[in-house]
Protein backbone atom coordinates (compact mmCIF):
# COMPACT_ATOMS: atom_id res chain seq x y z
CA UNK A 1 0.00 0.00 0.00
CA UNK A 2 1.71 3.53 -0.93
CA UNK A 3 2.25 5.61 1.77
CA UNK A 4 -0.02 8.56 1.16
CA UNK A 5 -2.95 6.41 1.09
CA UNK A 6 -2.05 4.67 4.76
CA UNK A 7 -1.92 8.00 5.76
CA UNK A 8 -4.89 9.16 4.80
CA UNK A 9 -6.90 6.01 6.73
CA UNK A 10 -5.65 7.39 10.01
CA UNK A 11 -8.17 8.82 11.68
CA UNK A 12 -5.23 11.58 13.72
CA UNK A 13 -6.41 14.79 12.87
CA UNK A 14 -3.25 17.15 12.15
CA UNK A 15 -2.61 20.35 10.66
CA UNK A 16 0.04 18.91 8.69
CA UNK A 17 -0.70 15.19 7.50
CA UNK A 18 2.73 14.83 6.34
CA UNK A 19 3.83 14.21 9.80
CA UNK A 20 1.78 10.90 9.97
CA UNK A 21 4.53 8.35 8.14
CA UNK A 22 4.28 5.26 7.46
CA UNK A 23 8.05 4.14 6.28
CA UNK A 24 10.83 3.77 7.75
CA UNK A 25 13.54 6.85 7.27
CA UNK A 26 16.56 5.23 5.72
CA UNK A 27 19.12 6.87 3.75
CA UNK A 28 17.25 10.26 3.22
CA UNK A 29 14.55 7.84 1.75
CA UNK A 30 11.18 7.14 2.77
CA UNK A 31 11.62 2.86 2.58
CA UNK A 32 9.10 -0.03 3.35
CA UNK A 33 11.88 -2.48 3.01
CA UNK A 34 11.98 -5.55 1.94
CA UNK A 35 8.55 -7.40 4.22
CA UNK A 36 5.76 -6.64 2.57
CA UNK A 37 4.29 -7.09 6.38
CA UNK A 38 3.17 -4.33 7.94
CA UNK A 39 3.04 -3.13 12.28
CA UNK A 40 -0.33 -1.77 13.24
CA UNK A 41 -0.34 1.74 15.91
CA UNK A 42 -3.32 1.53 17.46
CA UNK A 43 -4.15 3.96 20.45
CA UNK A 44 -4.12 1.89 23.98
CA UNK A 45 -7.16 4.49 24.79
CA UNK A 46 -10.05 2.98 22.67
CA UNK A 47 -7.92 0.10 20.46
CA UNK A 48 -8.51 1.72 17.36
CA UNK A 49 -6.22 1.67 14.48
CA UNK A 50 -4.56 5.02 13.63
CA UNK A 51 -2.10 3.78 11.07
CA UNK A 52 0.82 1.15 10.33
CA UNK A 53 4.46 1.32 9.55
CA UNK A 54 7.07 -0.66 7.43
CA UNK A 55 8.43 -3.92 8.99
CA UNK A 56 12.09 -2.94 8.29
CA UNK A 57 14.16 -6.68 8.28
CA UNK A 58 17.77 -7.39 9.67
CA UNK A 59 19.04 -6.68 6.55
CA UNK A 60 17.27 -3.37 6.64
CA UNK A 61 18.70 -2.39 9.62
CA UNK A 62 22.28 -2.98 8.11
CA UNK A 63 21.49 -1.09 5.32
CA UNK A 64 20.77 1.87 7.22
CA UNK A 65 24.32 1.42 9.13
CA UNK A 66 25.53 1.19 5.55
CA UNK A 67 24.09 4.55 5.05
CA UNK A 68 25.02 6.41 8.35
CA UNK A 69 28.61 5.11 7.64
CA UNK A 70 28.66 6.49 4.27
CA UNK A 71 27.13 9.58 5.36
CA UNK A 72 29.44 10.03 8.72
CA UNK A 73 32.87 11.85 7.38
CA UNK A 74 31.08 14.48 5.83
CA UNK A 75 29.09 15.13 8.55
CA UNK A 76 31.70 14.96 11.25
CA UNK A 77 33.42 17.58 8.85
CA UNK A 78 31.42 20.05 9.34
CA UNK A 79 32.18 23.16 10.95
CA UNK A 80 30.40 23.02 14.56
CA UNK A 81 28.80 26.16 13.42
CA UNK A 82 27.21 24.50 10.42
CA UNK A 83 26.00 20.98 12.55
CA UNK A 84 24.86 23.43 14.93
CA UNK A 85 22.60 25.73 12.59
CA UNK A 86 20.86 22.30 11.20
CA UNK A 87 20.20 21.46 14.79
CA UNK A 88 18.80 24.54 15.50
CA UNK A 89 16.28 24.79 12.69
CA UNK A 90 15.28 21.39 13.72
CA UNK A 91 14.53 22.62 17.26
CA UNK A 92 12.39 25.70 15.56
CA UNK A 93 10.34 23.11 13.50
CA UNK A 94 9.69 20.72 15.95
CA UNK A 95 8.49 24.30 18.35
CA UNK A 96 6.59 25.26 15.17
CA UNK A 97 4.70 21.39 15.05
CA UNK A 98 4.60 21.32 19.09
CA UNK A 99 0.92 20.72 18.86
CA UNK A 100 0.50 17.97 16.16
CA UNK A 101 3.72 16.54 17.24
CA UNK A 102 1.46 16.28 20.56
CA UNK A 103 -1.58 15.17 19.04
CA UNK A 104 0.53 12.18 17.45
CA UNK A 105 1.78 11.37 20.73
CA UNK A 106 -1.24 11.01 22.84
CA UNK A 107 -2.82 8.55 20.30
CA UNK A 108 0.04 6.55 19.87
CA UNK A 109 0.78 6.54 23.45
CA UNK A 110 -2.07 7.72 25.62
CA UNK A 111 -0.60 10.41 27.45
CA UNK A 112 -3.09 13.63 28.76
CA UNK A 113 -2.67 16.32 25.70
CA UNK A 114 -1.22 18.32 28.29
CA UNK A 115 1.96 16.06 29.42
CA UNK A 116 2.60 15.22 25.61
CA UNK A 117 2.66 19.17 24.78
CA UNK A 118 5.43 19.46 28.01
CA UNK A 119 7.19 16.32 26.01
CA UNK A 120 7.51 17.90 22.82
CA UNK A 121 8.88 21.15 24.84
CA UNK A 122 11.14 19.16 26.65
CA UNK A 123 12.54 16.88 23.94
CA UNK A 124 13.17 20.06 21.97
CA UNK A 125 15.07 21.74 24.82
CA UNK A 126 17.81 18.76 24.17
CA UNK A 127 18.31 19.85 20.64
CA UNK A 128 18.45 23.66 21.72
CA UNK A 129 21.28 22.70 24.07
CA UNK A 130 23.23 20.63 22.23
CA UNK A 131 23.18 23.09 19.15
CA UNK A 132 24.53 25.19 21.30
CA UNK A 133 27.26 23.01 22.86
CA UNK A 134 28.23 22.16 19.20
CA UNK A 135 29.79 25.10 18.65
CA UNK A 136 31.93 24.70 22.28
CA UNK A 137 35.66 24.39 21.11
CA UNK A 138 36.56 20.77 21.51
CA UNK A 139 39.74 21.08 22.68
CA UNK A 140 41.72 20.85 26.07
CA UNK A 141 44.72 22.77 26.68
CA UNK A 142 47.66 20.76 28.20
CA UNK A 143 50.75 21.66 29.91
CA UNK A 144 53.27 19.24 28.10
CA UNK A 145 55.42 17.54 30.64
CA UNK A 146 58.07 17.36 28.11
CA UNK A 147 60.39 20.30 27.37
CA UNK A 148 60.66 19.47 23.48
CA UNK A 149 57.40 18.79 23.05
CA UNK A 150 53.65 20.23 22.64
CA UNK A 151 50.33 18.06 23.59
CA UNK A 152 46.82 18.36 22.45
CA UNK A 153 43.72 16.34 24.12
CA UNK A 154 40.78 16.23 21.27
CA UNK A 155 37.15 14.73 21.67
CA UNK A 156 36.25 12.96 18.31
CA UNK A 157 33.38 11.68 17.05
CA UNK A 158 33.31 7.65 17.33
CA UNK A 159 31.14 7.17 14.39
CA UNK A 160 27.74 5.22 13.64
CA UNK A 161 25.47 5.63 16.86
CA UNK A 162 22.52 3.13 17.68
CA UNK A 163 20.04 4.57 19.60
CA UNK A 164 16.87 2.58 21.34
CA UNK A 165 14.24 4.32 22.64
CA UNK A 166 11.19 3.04 24.72
CA UNK A 167 7.43 3.79 24.36
CA UNK A 168 6.63 5.90 27.60
CA UNK A 169 8.43 8.90 26.11
CA UNK A 170 8.48 8.69 22.01
CA UNK A 171 9.69 11.72 20.94
CA UNK A 172 11.74 13.09 24.01
CA UNK A 173 13.81 9.67 24.26
CA UNK A 174 14.95 10.52 20.68
CA UNK A 175 15.91 13.96 21.02
CA UNK A 176 17.83 13.73 24.31
CA UNK A 177 20.07 10.63 22.48
CA UNK A 178 20.21 12.04 18.81
CA UNK A 179 21.03 15.54 19.71
CA UNK A 180 24.09 14.71 21.43
CA UNK A 181 25.13 12.61 18.96
CA UNK A 182 24.64 14.61 16.01
CA UNK A 183 26.49 17.57 17.93
CA UNK A 184 29.22 15.34 18.78
CA UNK A 185 29.66 14.53 14.77
CA UNK A 186 28.00 11.37 14.65
CA UNK A 187 25.54 9.64 12.38
CA UNK A 188 22.68 7.73 13.72
CA UNK A 189 20.33 4.87 13.75
CA UNK A 190 17.09 4.72 15.59
CA UNK A 191 15.00 2.05 16.38
CA UNK A 192 11.37 3.62 18.49
CA UNK A 193 9.27 1.46 20.40
CA UNK A 194 7.49 -0.78 17.91
CA UNK A 195 4.29 0.06 19.87
CA UNK A 196 5.03 4.21 18.95
CA UNK A 197 7.04 4.57 15.45
CA UNK A 198 4.73 7.31 14.64
CA UNK A 199 6.56 10.04 16.92
CA UNK A 200 9.77 8.97 15.36
CA UNK A 201 9.15 9.16 12.21
CA UNK A 202 7.50 12.54 12.74
CA UNK A 203 10.90 13.63 14.02
CA UNK A 204 12.51 12.52 10.80
CA UNK A 205 10.36 14.18 8.55
CA UNK A 206 11.43 17.35 10.40
CA UNK A 207 15.04 16.91 10.35
CA UNK A 208 14.92 16.81 6.97
CA UNK A 209 13.15 19.66 6.54
CA UNK A 210 15.74 21.50 8.72
CA UNK A 211 18.82 19.70 6.36
CA UNK A 212 19.74 16.63 8.20
CA UNK A 213 22.01 15.04 4.89
CA UNK A 214 20.65 11.67 3.64
CA UNK A 215 21.97 9.46 6.25
CA UNK A 216 22.77 11.03 9.07
CA UNK A 217 19.55 10.17 11.18
CA UNK A 218 17.83 7.22 10.05
CA UNK A 219 14.33 6.09 11.72
CA UNK A 220 14.52 2.25 11.43
CA UNK A 221 10.97 0.21 12.47
CA UNK A 222 10.52 -3.69 12.85
CA UNK A 223 10.94 -5.87 15.34
CA UNK A 224 13.49 -5.11 18.12
CA UNK A 225 15.43 -8.40 18.36
CA UNK A 226 16.11 -8.75 14.56
CA UNK A 227 16.85 -4.85 14.21
CA UNK A 228 18.93 -4.33 17.22
CA UNK A 229 20.69 -7.40 16.93
CA UNK A 230 22.00 -6.58 13.64
CA UNK A 231 22.85 -3.43 14.81
CA UNK A 232 25.09 -5.11 18.07
CA UNK A 233 27.23 -7.74 15.59
CA UNK A 234 27.95 -4.53 13.40
CA UNK A 235 31.34 -3.39 14.18
CA UNK A 236 30.59 -0.15 12.76
CA UNK A 237 28.33 0.53 15.10
CA UNK A 238 30.46 2.14 17.64
CA UNK A 239 28.15 3.47 20.66
CA UNK A 240 24.70 2.56 21.62
CA UNK A 241 22.10 4.49 23.71
CA UNK A 242 19.57 2.34 25.03
CA UNK A 243 16.17 3.14 27.14
CA UNK A 244 14.28 0.59 28.49
CA UNK A 245 14.30 -2.63 30.88
CA UNK A 246 16.94 -3.54 33.05
CA UNK A 247 16.33 -7.17 31.51
CA UNK A 248 17.50 -5.89 28.15
CA UNK A 249 19.92 -3.64 29.13
CA UNK A 250 21.75 -6.55 30.84
CA UNK A 251 21.00 -8.25 27.43
CA UNK A 252 22.26 -5.78 25.04
CA UNK A 253 25.60 -4.89 27.69
CA UNK A 254 26.35 -8.47 27.39
CA UNK A 255 26.22 -8.51 23.08
CA UNK A 256 28.19 -5.08 23.41
CA UNK A 257 31.18 -6.77 24.65
CA UNK A 258 32.07 -8.57 21.04
CA UNK A 259 32.18 -5.73 19.68
CA UNK A 260 33.72 -3.46 22.43
CA UNK A 261 30.71 -0.90 22.05
CA UNK A 262 30.09 2.25 24.32
CA UNK A 263 27.20 2.00 26.08
CA UNK A 264 24.65 4.24 27.77
CA UNK A 265 22.17 2.32 29.45
CA UNK A 266 18.94 4.19 31.02
CA UNK A 267 17.42 1.52 32.45
CA UNK A 268 14.91 0.76 35.23
CA UNK A 269 13.76 2.72 38.68
CA UNK A 270 12.00 2.03 41.98
CA UNK A 271 12.13 5.33 43.27
CA UNK A 272 11.63 5.88 46.79
CA UNK A 273 9.76 8.90 48.75
CA UNK A 274 10.96 10.03 52.05
CA UNK A 275 8.74 12.01 54.12
CA UNK A 276 10.02 13.52 57.19
CA UNK A 277 8.03 14.82 60.36
CA UNK A 278 8.91 17.95 60.03
CA UNK A 279 8.52 18.18 56.24
CA UNK A 280 5.55 20.78 54.74
CA UNK A 281 2.68 17.98 54.38
CA UNK A 282 0.83 19.85 51.87
CA UNK A 283 3.25 20.10 49.98
CA UNK A 284 4.78 16.88 50.57
CA UNK A 285 1.45 15.77 49.17
CA UNK A 286 1.31 18.01 46.24
CA UNK A 287 4.63 16.25 44.97
CA UNK A 288 3.94 12.94 45.76
CA UNK A 289 0.59 13.22 43.09
CA UNK A 290 3.04 14.03 40.79
CA UNK A 291 5.98 11.61 41.73
CA UNK A 292 3.50 8.68 41.31
CA UNK A 293 1.07 9.46 38.71
CA UNK A 294 2.52 11.80 35.52
CA UNK A 295 2.18 9.53 32.68
CA UNK A 296 -0.05 7.31 34.75
CA UNK A 297 2.92 5.83 36.32
CA UNK A 298 4.86 4.72 33.21
CA UNK A 299 7.75 6.48 34.36
CA UNK A 300 11.20 4.96 35.43
CA UNK A 301 11.34 8.51 37.22
CA UNK A 302 7.43 7.52 39.10
CA UNK A 303 7.57 7.40 42.80
CA UNK A 304 7.01 3.85 43.48
CA UNK A 305 7.81 3.50 47.48
CA UNK A 306 6.52 5.57 49.63
CA UNK A 307 8.27 5.87 53.50
CA UNK A 308 6.47 8.31 55.37
CA UNK A 309 7.89 9.28 59.52
CA UNK A 310 5.16 7.87 61.63
CA UNK A 311 4.20 11.20 63.66
CA UNK A 312 2.68 12.52 60.27
CA UNK A 313 1.74 8.63 58.49
CA UNK A 314 -1.85 9.34 59.37
CA UNK A 315 -2.01 12.53 58.00
CA UNK A 316 -0.12 11.66 54.90
CA UNK A 317 -1.97 8.97 53.95
CA UNK A 318 -5.20 10.00 54.49
CA UNK A 319 -4.56 13.40 52.35
CA UNK A 320 -2.70 11.49 49.39
CA UNK A 321 -5.52 8.69 49.27
CA UNK A 322 -8.01 11.75 48.92
CA UNK A 323 -6.05 13.71 46.08
CA UNK A 324 -5.77 10.56 44.53
CA UNK A 325 -9.14 9.30 44.46
CA UNK A 326 -10.13 12.95 43.18
CA UNK A 327 -7.55 12.14 40.08
CA UNK A 328 -9.52 12.25 36.43
CA UNK A 329 -9.32 9.23 34.20
CA UNK A 330 -9.93 9.20 30.49
CA UNK A 331 -8.59 9.17 26.75
CA UNK A 332 -5.82 11.56 26.44
CA UNK A 333 -7.28 13.86 24.22
CA UNK A 334 -9.56 14.61 26.94
CA UNK A 335 -7.05 15.74 29.19
CA UNK A 336 -7.24 14.04 32.33
CA UNK A 337 -4.95 13.67 34.79
CA UNK A 338 -4.32 9.73 33.63
CA UNK A 339 -4.72 8.32 30.48
CA UNK A 340 -4.59 4.45 29.62
CA UNK A 341 -1.83 1.65 30.50
CA UNK A 342 0.33 0.54 27.41
CA UNK A 343 -0.72 -2.50 26.94
CA UNK A 344 -2.41 -5.84 28.69
CA UNK A 345 0.56 -6.63 30.51
CA UNK A 346 1.15 -3.45 32.16
CA UNK A 347 -2.91 -3.92 33.79
CA UNK A 348 -1.74 -7.79 34.67
CA UNK A 349 1.06 -6.34 36.61
CA UNK A 350 -1.27 -3.80 38.54
CA UNK A 351 -3.50 -6.06 39.34
CA UNK A 352 -0.68 -8.61 40.83
CA UNK A 353 1.17 -6.19 42.80
CA UNK A 354 -2.17 -5.10 44.17
CA UNK A 355 -3.43 -8.38 45.30
CA UNK A 356 0.30 -9.34 46.42
CA UNK A 357 0.37 -6.46 48.99
CA UNK A 358 -3.59 -6.80 50.47
CA UNK A 359 -2.52 -10.70 50.80
CA UNK A 360 0.45 -9.61 52.73
CA UNK A 361 -1.99 -7.35 54.92
CA UNK A 362 -1.80 -3.45 53.13
CA UNK A 363 -4.93 -1.41 53.39
CA UNK A 364 -6.92 -0.59 50.22
CA UNK A 365 -7.13 3.87 50.57
CA UNK A 366 -8.24 3.94 46.89
CA UNK A 367 -8.39 2.70 43.96
CA UNK A 368 -7.45 -1.08 43.46
CA UNK A 369 -9.20 -2.26 40.15
CA UNK A 370 -9.49 -1.68 36.46
CA UNK A 371 -11.34 1.65 35.14
CA UNK A 372 -14.90 1.37 33.36
CA UNK A 373 -12.85 3.81 30.83
CA UNK A 374 -11.39 0.65 29.14
CA UNK A 375 -9.41 -2.34 29.22
CA UNK A 376 -6.54 -0.97 29.58
CA UNK A 377 -7.26 1.61 32.13
CA UNK A 378 -6.66 1.44 35.71
CA UNK A 379 -7.80 3.09 38.74
CA UNK A 380 -5.01 5.42 40.45
CA UNK A 381 -4.34 3.41 43.64
CA UNK A 382 -3.14 3.95 47.03
CA UNK A 383 -2.11 1.17 49.43
CA UNK A 384 -0.93 1.66 52.79
CA UNK A 385 0.67 -0.29 55.53
CA UNK A 386 2.01 -2.29 52.95
CA UNK A 387 5.23 -5.13 53.97
CA UNK A 388 8.82 -4.96 52.96
CA UNK A 389 8.30 -8.66 50.95
CA UNK A 390 5.24 -7.25 48.82
CA UNK A 391 6.41 -7.65 45.01
CA UNK A 392 5.31 -3.63 44.99
CA UNK A 393 8.02 -3.09 47.50
CA UNK A 394 10.40 -5.23 45.56
CA UNK A 395 9.82 -4.73 41.63
CA UNK A 396 9.36 -1.40 39.95
CA UNK A 397 5.07 -1.77 39.29
CA UNK A 398 5.54 1.12 36.00
CA UNK A 399 1.79 1.93 36.75
CA UNK A 400 -0.58 4.00 39.02
CA UNK A 401 0.01 1.96 41.88
CA UNK A 402 1.70 3.74 45.49
CA UNK A 403 2.88 1.80 48.06
CA UNK A 404 2.91 3.26 51.63
CA UNK A 405 4.98 2.05 54.79
CA UNK A 406 5.67 4.09 57.99
CA UNK A 407 9.32 4.57 59.27
CA UNK A 408 10.82 5.70 62.65
CA UNK A 409 13.91 6.51 62.21
CA UNK A 410 16.17 8.21 59.85
CA UNK A 411 19.18 5.22 59.24
CA UNK A 412 15.86 3.08 59.05
CA UNK A 413 14.54 4.92 55.75
CA UNK A 414 17.48 5.03 54.39
CA UNK A 415 17.88 1.89 54.37
CA UNK A 416 14.76 0.76 53.03
CA UNK A 417 15.25 3.33 50.51
CA UNK A 418 18.92 2.05 49.76
CA UNK A 419 17.04 -1.86 49.93
CA UNK A 420 17.12 -2.18 46.50
CA UNK A 421 19.23 -2.95 42.54
CA UNK A 422 17.96 0.44 41.54
CA UNK A 423 19.63 3.31 42.03
CA UNK A 424 18.11 5.87 39.66
CA UNK A 425 16.30 8.89 41.42
CA UNK A 426 14.87 9.45 44.97
CA UNK A 427 12.36 12.27 46.66
CA UNK A 428 13.23 13.31 50.09
CA UNK A 429 10.94 16.15 51.85
CA UNK A 430 11.92 17.60 54.73
CA UNK A 431 13.28 20.78 55.78
CA UNK A 432 16.31 19.97 57.99
CA UNK A 433 19.05 21.22 56.37
CA UNK A 434 21.56 18.93 57.96
CA UNK A 435 19.26 16.01 57.30
CA UNK A 436 19.14 17.25 53.87
CA UNK A 437 22.86 16.97 53.02
CA UNK A 438 23.20 13.99 54.86
CA UNK A 439 20.20 12.06 53.35
CA UNK A 440 21.45 13.39 49.64
CA UNK A 441 24.70 11.81 50.73
CA UNK A 442 23.90 8.90 52.00
CA UNK A 443 20.80 7.72 49.21
CA UNK A 444 22.88 5.31 46.63
CA UNK A 445 21.14 6.95 43.66
CA UNK A 446 22.23 9.16 40.20
CA UNK A 447 19.62 11.90 41.18
CA UNK A 448 18.09 12.89 44.32
CA UNK A 449 14.85 16.00 44.35
CA UNK A 450 14.61 17.39 47.30
CA UNK A 451 11.02 18.88 48.83
CA UNK A 452 10.24 18.84 44.70
CA UNK A 453 10.20 16.41 41.38
CA UNK A 454 11.31 17.77 38.59
CA UNK A 455 14.43 18.25 38.36
CA UNK A 456 15.30 17.03 34.51
CA UNK A 457 16.33 18.88 31.66
CA UNK A 458 18.80 19.16 29.07
CA UNK A 459 21.76 20.96 31.27
CA UNK A 460 21.56 18.12 34.03
CA UNK A 461 23.08 14.81 33.69
CA UNK A 462 20.35 12.25 33.88
CA UNK A 463 21.21 8.56 35.22
CA UNK A 464 21.48 6.05 37.79
CA UNK A 465 23.45 3.85 39.66
CA UNK A 466 23.92 0.45 40.50
CA UNK A 467 21.43 -1.65 37.88
CA UNK A 468 19.66 1.42 36.90
CA UNK A 469 22.14 1.68 33.79
CA UNK A 470 25.50 3.36 32.89
CA UNK A 471 26.80 6.80 31.81
CA UNK A 472 24.45 9.55 31.42
CA UNK A 473 22.35 11.79 29.39
CA UNK A 474 21.83 15.67 29.33
CA UNK A 475 24.60 18.42 30.07
CA UNK A 476 27.95 18.05 28.65
CA UNK A 477 28.45 14.65 30.04
CA UNK A 478 25.68 13.42 27.96
CA UNK A 479 28.89 14.17 24.87
CA UNK A 480 31.40 11.59 26.39
CA UNK A 481 29.54 8.15 24.92
CA UNK A 482 30.00 9.70 21.37
CA UNK A 483 33.06 10.87 21.40
CA UNK A 484 36.59 9.33 21.25
CA UNK A 485 40.05 10.92 23.17
CA UNK A 486 42.79 11.72 21.08
CA UNK A 487 45.92 12.77 22.68
CA UNK A 488 48.44 14.36 19.83
CA UNK A 489 52.15 14.81 21.24
CA UNK A 490 53.99 17.19 18.60
CA UNK A 491 57.92 17.18 18.78
CA UNK A 492 59.57 20.77 18.96
CA UNK A 493 63.21 19.61 18.69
Amino acid sequence: MAEAARRLDSPIDLADRRLLRSLAYVGGRWTVGTDARSIPVTDPADGSAIGEVARISADGARAAVDSAAEAFPAWAGLLPQQRSAILRRWYDLIIENREDLAILMTHEQGKPISEARGEIDYGASFIEFYAEETKRPNIESVTSHLGDAEVEVWREPVGVAALVTPWNFPSAMITRKAAAALAAGCTVVVHPSIETPLSALALAELGERAGLPAGVFNVVTGDAPEIVGAWMEDTRVRALSFTGSTEIGKLLYRQGADTVKRLVLELGGHAPFLVFADADLERAVDEAVKAKFATSGQDCLGANRFFVERPVYAAFCKAFAERTAALTVGNGMDDPDIGPLMNKGAVAKQIEHVADALTKGATLLAGGRRHTAGPLFFQPTVLADVAGDALIMREETFGPVAAIAPFDMEAEAIARANATEYGLVAYLHTEDPRRIYRASRALAFGMVAVNRTKVTGAPIPFGGMKQSGLGREGSRLGLEAFTEVKYVCRDWS
